[in-house]
């Protein structure tokens, strides 16, 4: 596997920014030369993590929320970090829960990621921040474009 162009993108977490994100994803994605409605999913899903950013990360300070777009022969990779709050997944599970994102407080953004786009991954901890780390793969008749 060869290494991946990488696009780095910094915003401060002010939801007037999270468009910004969004663009950039757009951009990154029409070079790759997904579909219209995979570039679209994308997008939605670099908002939502974004936004998620924007409102839990920094409580009422202003901080970074960093993204990196790691394109690949047959899919991208975005990550979105922060070095904000962070949380400790376990005290938000509800034990009834099971894998269910929604049900274990962390609200519908982690769904809405996960219904589009292939994988996506999240890691916080208290203090330390969020990342959380998103695929889509580049549909296989545009792959070899």
């Amino acid at each position: 596997m060869t290494e991946p162009i990488k696009v780095e993108l910094t915003v401060p977490s002010i939801s007037d920014y999270v468009g910004v994100a969004r663009l950039t994803a757009s951009g990154v994605a029409n070079r790759m030369k997904f579909t219209h409605e995979d570039i679209e999913d994308i997008k939605i899903a670099v908002s939502e993590a974004c936004t998620n950013a924007v409102q839990y990360a920094y409580g009422d300070n202003i901080g970074k929320v960093n993204l990196t777009f790691s394109i690949y022969d047959t899919y991208l990779e975005i990550q979105v970090r922060d070095q904000g709050l962070g949380f400790n997944i376990e005290t938000k599970k509800d034990p009834n829960a099971a894998s269910d994102p929604e049900k274990i407080g962390l609200g519908l953004g982690i769904v809405f990621m996960k219904s589009l786009m292939d994988t996506v991954d999240y890691q916080s901890s208290e203090g330390n921040g969020t990342v959380v780390t998103m695929t889509k793969k580049v549909p296989v008749a545009r792959a070899s474009l």
